[in-house]
């Protein structure tokens, strides 16, 4: 089969070829004109004793999905284009915000580091928190209710009213330091 292959293709390349790129261009005329062989390889059983026909039925088939895909792809770079991306976060905003993270975050005394990063960082929840501390449930939810007070105000102390909008949430503190 190899090399009956290999004469139907040198027979008929150059053929196949050029029907793909008239139609096509001639960008994607050897990628197209590839892929019509493989279509051959692949359906070998079915190609005619007179084979260039069937082969240009195949171009035909082979060009009208990369025009479509084409299309596609055209129509979706118009939409990109009409709509406007959303803006760009300041990145020099983001460093800031995650260095008052960790700024308030160290400001923690170890308890409450410990309370906190059982809840968000473990995800474990209150019962499974204190019984890892040794602790019953009711303490442990004091414990992190002042936790929580304490890690917010540390993060008003580390960031300044200017940075507001970008103050980290708790789950972003958790997320930056593990």
């Amino acid at each position: 089969m190899t090399e009956e292959f290999g004469a139907l293709f040198n027979e008929h390349h150059t053929a196949v070829l050029r029907y793909v790129r008239r139609r096509a261009g001639v960008d994607s005329a050897d990628d197209l004109a590839a892929e019509v062989f493989v279509v051959a390889w692949r359906r070998w059983a079915e190609v005619p004793a007179d084979p260039l026909p069937w082969l240009y039925g195949v171009a035909r088939n082979v060009v009208a999905n990369h025009l479509r895909g084409r299309g596609r792809a055209e129509r979706l770079a118009a939409r990109w284009k009409a709509e406007p991306l959303p803006p760009a976060p300041d990145v020099a905003e983001e460093v800031a915000a995650r260095d008052g993270a960790h700024a308030a975050w160290a400001r923690l005394g170890e308890r409450d580091r410990e309370v906190l990063a059982l809840i968000a960082w473990e995800c474990l929840g209150v019962r499974q928190a204190a019984r890892s501390l040794g602790c019953n449930p009711a303490t442990f939810s004091v414990q992190l209710l002042r936790a929580r007070r304490r890690l917010r105000a540390a993060l008003n102390e580390s960031v300044s009213p200017d940075f507001d909008s970008a103050r980290p949430t708790v789950l972003e503190v958790n997320r930056a330091n593990g």
